[in-house]
């Protein structure tokens, strides 16, 4: 399905926060830098803007990841969130997996939280999910619904268990109380098997949607009242944020 399609179907479906997978664009699986920097394209482009406007006719905002040709001629994995045909924001992945420092440079700058008119969004890319401390950062900025782009390669589940990519969402979510919203790609690419993990959870750490049954093509929807994640209450007595002790965590190594 292409993304302008996907975009279309979503729209009809009245989504107003749409997410596509990581590096739309161009795919994943590259065989050298040159192919990836063909790939790419600028975050300010027609490309990106086309859908922006597609996600617009219906009234909503884009979410997704793309393969990023910036300003110096740096390659980037990057996502970006867009609003009719506004860039709002543009973030650089952080944590490259396997052979992406291959492809692209990391990023550099943190990971941004965007007020926007339906809520605070914060932006992360795959592997960065499994770093808490970005996650959490995102949360502790007053992000209210964190958007994942992925293409998480399929892993067999472990014994007796569920796929843990699958809980991955569902773990942040609850954690920092916030909504997690992945979209993940599915299907093969030069050999390479993709998850079709995508799932949207919700600050109680329930998934709202998903996974996709059978790890098919699937558009993922959810009710999320974002305001709901400004409540970081635990149960009678205890709040997530406010019950931290940061003074006492280990924020560093020293030698000797």
């Amino acid at each position: 399905m292409l993304a302008r399609d996907a975009i279309a179907a979503a729209v009809a479906g009245r989504a107003e926060l749409i997410v596509l997978p990581e590096l739309v664009n161009s795919g994943y699986v590259f065989r050298t830098a040159e192919e990836a920097r063909a790939a790419a394209v600028p975050a300010g482009g027609e490309l990106i803007r086309s859908w922006g406007r597609e996600a617009a006719r219906g009234g909503a905002m884009l979410v997704a990841g793309f393969c990023e040709l910036a300003p110096d001629g740096r390659v980037f994995n990057s996502s970006v969130l867009i609003d009719g045909d506004q860039v709002l924001a543009v973030y650089r992945k952080l944590h490259l997996w396997g052979e992406e420092s291959n492809w692209f440079s990391p990023g550099e700058e943190p990971a941004p939280v965007i007020a926007t008119r339906l809520g605070q969004i914060g932006l992360a890319v795959c592997y960065d999910l499994e770093f808490p401390e970005l996650t959490r950062g995102l949360a502790l900025q007053g992000a209210e619904l964190i958007a994942l782009p992925t293409n998480w390669p399929f892993e067999e589940p472990p014994d007796g268990g569920r796929p843990i990519l699958h809980g991955l969402g569902a773990m942040t979510a609850y954690w920092s109380k916030v909504f997690v919203a992945v979209c993940d790609r599915c299907g093969t690419e030069r050999g390479v098997e993709f998850e079709g993990g995508s799932v949207i959870a919700g600050p109680s750490g329930a998934l709202l949607a998903g996974p996709v049954p059978d790890r098919g093509v699937e558009i993922l929807y959810a009710d999320c009242d974002l305001a709901a994640a400004r409540d970081k209450r635990v149960g009678a007595h205890n709040d997530a944020f406010a019950d931290r002790r940061s003074e006492h965590y280990v924020s560093g190594l020293r030698e000797g």
